[in-house]
């Protein structure tokens, strides 16, 4: 099959390389001009000379027009300003200057020259010189300037920062200080596709949306950036690689002029807030410093050019704003950041473990996280002539982060820190990221027909993982059936690395042709990743209460741990196993691109098809060949362990237009239909290479005697660990398919006075392939719930304990067999009204509002297991229903503005907002503890019964009997709970949705303020730049403005048994609600809310100061 793809890709370029055609690939780098030459009468001028200069720089462009008098320069500098020169034998010269051009802009300059014995009043010109009206976009983009990067505000200097300028976009509201990457049109961060000059940046493997996302670390600076553009709807096929959106950056580079920047910002504890709302919040000392420098410049006058930049980042950030509980006179219980977790206990936990086992856990409270990061990057371009251009640029990035311990695997659901639960320092974990890229680029123009632009492309990644603690079990402990604490070694950070190297290759002509611009290209990627993953290398423990684990560590045999769980090596002498997983994705794309109607109709139609395959780097297992397992309907399947998905093209068939009604550009109605196809997170591939049952062997027991407290982290790998007994699987349907959507765009844009554009912009996207995991190995429901209004399956292990995993299994010796397949579930669509003003006399404004929605099956994390398990569902998580997606934002309004003002000769000041307000995110209501007895607890949704009389409880009694809360109590409270929320009283006598609940909207303003100091040093201006940024400047205003929320209770019915009929068969389960809340005094309570005010450092205003030189 591989010989197949090669003989086919390899017939597809030479057969590109012989017809007249073009590409910008992937990724946007440059901008264009293009238009036509006449004369007085309206005739077509050929050969006329067109000279483009980039007067920074001299960069000189040059092309003669067409038989047609048409000319086309292609791939020329962003920026400017440009000079203009058209001459012709016979007519007066002309020249049109203070151009400026953004990226993927193509300028339109018609020219009408006037013979020589006419006067220069007759010439005319025709332009069109914004970015928004112009004939070459289709469907939803945002273009973010070098002027806007530098002004508005940013504490983290990231890219996501800007980002969150496309409305259509979902992005935290402290996108500034954390590293979550933004999502576009209801779709995975993952699914997004950045390059850098062209250049392939993402995190491919899909730990992380960007590279440096894991270490809250930027892979390139600001300072480097010259302009970033957003694309959620482009329907020119040149573009690929994304069903989110294509998100491109271009660097700058260097100039005639010797130019570049120092700078230094700081902030720290008391350059932030103290109050939110009402309540005082806790803040530890930290301490956050970022320097760097560029500068670029002549080599060569007018021929090659350098430019530098330099980065470092310094930080250190509160852990957490929770605090332990300690008595009503010390700590305020009803304060959101108070746990219910008594510190007494916690202080005397780690006092045993110390004592004990000479093992010391850590803080678990007050204490904060590092991170660090170096960057660079250097770059070179090279004129050889007008006609061909040549530019090589190297990244470097060397990062790293303190983390907390991760929450996949918990019993509860959930061991991080919250308002239940507060993991000891020493269960945390360092995470590294690392990078070097380099792509190099030449640009040529062979004639006025023809152009070629060849990229080629390499970058390394390198992530790998350190613990906080030493060697030690990892324990959890419980209470009421969450987690109250966890001590111990991160479950997934032992031998944890990835090496990723990545190859790209793109070579593309374009032929012009009349009212025709044909275009195609070829596109290579190459991956190859190795990791190594050992999940719960030493040993996982989860016990139901702080005594329960005390009686095991001391040695009492009759205590039921909750879960024990242990992966081990299956290779001979236990050696650590690597997955190498290679990856290969070739393309190739054709279009035509057709100016009709006096060009006022542009139609963009073409087609694209890339074929992804897979290297044959997975090992069989002969002993799963003969297994039998069953789909998610019943029918019987087998899986070979070797055999990864088969090659496919995917084809993404694509039609746009631009209709320009009036001919002057003021009004313009535009839009398109097609296929977009994506890259998956390339772990989900080499989840199955390391899952075989060859590489690890796996114990997973429940509510187990047989696995009592032992600090020795090698005490219970079998002695036959070569030839693994229990393991579990991950394995990919052989039809699986990379993400793939259809996406419909319409839109209107409508100039207004101000250099004003208004818009008015629909998207749809419908789901093609998208991912869904199944496990395979998991016994189909053996009955219903009959008795009350909840009637949903459950599985043959319900309610059995230890036998669980026996009952439910369809082999004994696979623990889950978890298959990665496609469904076409799930569509999206969004509403955009927008108004903006791009920078003009200093002035820039944008308004925004956005109205969306996303539904999918699931978001797949990178363990396959818990992608699985973690999901939430009503009738099991093989079958769990189209609902809203993590990435749904349901409404967005965004506004951002600035202004400049300069005076006395060499000062300006200017102030920068960025304004931004919706839903603050979605959540589900679940049961606590595993209802349907599929093996996975807090994954079941919640049924909101009609009343008191539709649900049953059971009293709560001490270990004496004696009771503590009555049932009837209990029912009345959680009733009240119900009504209490408006969701959940509008769902009474119904099951809840995954993402059902929203929480209420949170609104924060971002503000900068720049006072420049300016002098002339041997006639150049030099700066001095004081700046000052305010994340949350509400806040500052107001303490209850830019607050947010946060979920205390989402999931508050405790399973506590079940009732059955005569014949032995289960009817209905019973509950138990638990006082979760405090009032005043500290006094468990009833919780009434499931929400409420969060009081942490993302919800007070923050300040960073900072100064800069200019030169």
């Amino acid at each position: 099959m591989t010989k197949r793809i090669y003989t086919l890709l390899g017939l597809l370029i030479l057969n590109l390389f012989f017809v007249s055609l073009q590409v910008r690939a992937q990724g946007v780098t440059s901008a264009s001009f293009f238009g036509s030459v006449t004369n007085s009468k309206g005739d077509p001028l050929p050969g006329a000379a067109v000279i483009a200069k980039h007067l920074p720089s001299g960069t000189v462009y040059g092309i003669t027009t067409r038989e047609d008098g048409r000319y086309n320069l292609p791939n020329v500098r962003i920026g400017g300003p440009y000079q203009i020169t058209v001459s012709y034998l016979g007519h007066k010269t002309h020249e049109e200057s203070d151009i400026h051009l953004s990226l993927g802009q193509n300028f339109r300059l018609n020219v009408v020259l006037a013979e020589t014995s006419t006067t220069m009043s007759e010439v005319v010109i025709t332009a069109v010189r914004s970015e928004i009206m112009n004939s070459d976009r289709t469907g939803a983009a945002t273009n973010i300037s070098e002027k806007t990067i530098a002004a508005l505000p940013t504490l983290g200097r990231s890219l996501n920062d800007f980002v969150r300028l496309t409305p259509q976009g979902k992005s935290s509201s402290v996108a500034a200080t954390t590293g979550n990457s933004p999502s576009f049109g209801g779709q995975d961060s993952r699914f997004n596709n950045l390059t850098i000059d062209g250049s392939i940046f993402n995190n491919s493997f899909g730990l992380a949306g960007l590279p440096g996302g894991q270490t809250n670390s930027t892979p390139i600076s600001l300072d480097a950036v010259e302009e970033i553009q957003i694309n959620v709807a482009p329907y020119d096929v040149r573009q690929g690689g994304f069903v989110g959106a294509g998100i491109n950056a271009v660097t700058r580079s260097g100039s005639n002029q010797f130019e570049g920047s120092l700078f230094y910002n700081f902030r720290n504890q008391n350059l932030a807030g103290s109050k939110a709302g009402d309540v005082e919040v806790v803040k530890t000392n930290f301490d956050v410093k970022q320097y760097g420098f560029r500068l670029g410049g002549p080599l060569v006058k007018d021929k090659l050019f350098f430019f530098v930049n330099a980065e470092a980042e310094r930080r250190s950030d509160p852990a957490t704003s929770f605090l332990a509980f300690r008595d009503s006179t010390s700590t305020d219980p009803t304060s959101p950041n108070v746990t219910r977790v008594w510190a007494s206990k916690l202080d005397e936990l780690k006092a045993f473990l110390k004592s004990k086992f000479n093992y010391d856990p850590g803080a678990y409270e007050n204490y904060n996280l590092d991170t660090w990061s170096n960057k660079a990057l250097f770059k070179l371009n090279y004129n050889i002539n007008k006609t061909h251009r040549v530019s090589l640029r190297y990244n470097y990035l060397r990062s790293y982060r303190d983390v907390l311990i991760s929450n996949s695997r918990a019993v509860s659901g959930n061991r991080r820190l919250n308002k239940d639960a507060l993991n000891f320092q020493g269960a945390n974990y360092v995470i590294n990221n690392d990078l070097h890229s380099v792509i190099g680029e030449v640009n040529s123009i062979f004639s006025n027909k023809m152009s070629n632009l060849l990229q080629i492309g390499f970058t390394a990644n390198r992530d790998y993982r350190n613990s906080f603690g030493s060697l030690f079990p990892l324990v959890d402990i419980q209470q009421d059936g969450k987690t109250y604490t966890s001590f111990g070694y991160e479950p997934f950070t032992a031998n944890n690395r990835l090496n990723t190297d990545t190859w790209q290759f793109q070579d593309n002509l374009t032929y012009y042709a009349g009212d025709h611009t044909i275009t195609a290209g070829i596109n290579f990627e190459s991956f190859v990743f190795e990791n190594t993953f050992t999940p719960s290398y030493y040993g996982q423990f989860t016990f139901a209460s702080l005594e329960d684990f005390y009686a095991s560590a001391n040695g009492d045999t009759s205590i039921v741990a909750k879960e024990y769980r242990l992966g081990y090596s299956g290779l001979k002498d236990a050696a650590l196993p690597i997955a190498t997983t290679k990856a290969y994705m070739p393309g190739v794309y054709a279009q035509d691109e057709i100016n009709l109607v006096q060009d006022k109709l542009k139609l963009t139609v073409g087609v694209r098809a890339d074929i992804p395959f897979f290297g044959n780097t997975a090992l069989k297992n002969p002993a799963v060949d003969t297994l039998k397992f069953k789909l998610a309907d019943g029918s019987e399947t087998s899986y070979s362990t070797d055999e990864l998905p088969k090659a496919s093209i995917l084809w993404s068939p694509r039609i746009g237009f631009n209709y320009d009604p009036k001919g002057d550009r003021s009004l313009q109605i535009r839009g398109g239909t097609g296929l977009f196809s994506g890259r998956p997170a390339f772990v989900w591939i080499s989840n199955q290479v390391g899952n075989n049952g060859l590489f690890m062997g796996e114990l997973r027991v429940k509510d187990t005697k047989a696995y009592q407290f032992n600090p020795d982290v090698e005490a219970f790998i079998p002695e036959n660990a070569t030839t693994p007994s229990t393991y579990n699987l991950a394995v990919i349907d052989h039809n699986f398919k990379f993400p793939q959507l259809w996406r419909t765009n319409l839109a209107i844009d409508k100039s207004l006075p101000f250099n004003l554009v208004a818009t008015l912009e629909g998207v749809y996207s419908k789901t093609l392939n998208n991912v869904m995991y199944i496990n395979a190995n998991h016994e189909l429901s053996s009955g219903n719930f009959s008795v009350g209004g909840d009637t949903r399956p459950f599985m043959p292990g319900i309610n059995a304990g230890s036998s669980q995993s026996k009952l439910n299994n369809i082999n004994d010796q696979i623990t889950e067999n978890i298959v990665l397949i496609n469904s076409d579930q799930g569509a999206s669509y969004s509403i955009t009204a927008k108004l903006e003003r791009q920078f003009s006399k200093g002035l820039y404004l944008m308004l925004g509002y956005n109205y969306g929605q996303a539904k999918d099956l699931i978001t797949a994390g990178s363990i396959a297991s818990s992608s699985w398990s973690d999901n939430k569902s009503i009738n099991n998580n093989n079958n769990p229903g189209l609902s809203y997606s993590d990435f749904d934002q349901l409404h967005r309004l965004i506004a951002a503005a600035s202004y400049r003002f300069e005076y006395a000769k060499f000062m300006a000041s200017q102030l920068s907002l960025f304004f931004q307000t919706g839903n603050q995110g979605r959540y589900s209501f679940y049961y606590n503890g595993d209802l349907n007895g599929d093996g996975n607890s807090n994954n079941d949704l919640l049924y909101v019964p009609k009343d008191a009389n539709d649900i049953k409880f059971k009293d709560v009694t001490d270990k004496d009997g004696n009771v503590l809360q009555t049932a009837a109590e209990q029912a009345t409270a959680f009733m009240t709970f119900v009504e209490g929320n408006k969701y959940l009283n509008d769902l009474k006598g119904q099951y809840t949705e995954r993402n059902g609940a929203i929480l209420p909207w949170l609104s924060t303003i971002d503000l900068a303020f720049q006072q420049e100091f300016g002098l002339k040093i041997k006639g150049r201006r030099h700066a001095i730049q004081i700046r000052a940024d305010f994340y949350n400047f509400g806040n500052l205003l107001s303490s209850s403005a830019g607050v947010g929320n946060q979920v205390n209770l989402a999931n508050p019915l405790k399973v506590a048994g079940y009732d059955k009929d005569a014949n032995g068969n289960y009817t209905n389960p019973v509950y138990n609600f638990s006082k979760s809340a405090k009032d005043s005094e500290g006094k468990s309570i009833y919780a009434t809310e499931a929400f409420g005010k969060r009081a942490g450092l993302d919800d007070v205003w923050q300040a960073q100061l900072g100064i800069r030189y200019i030169f």
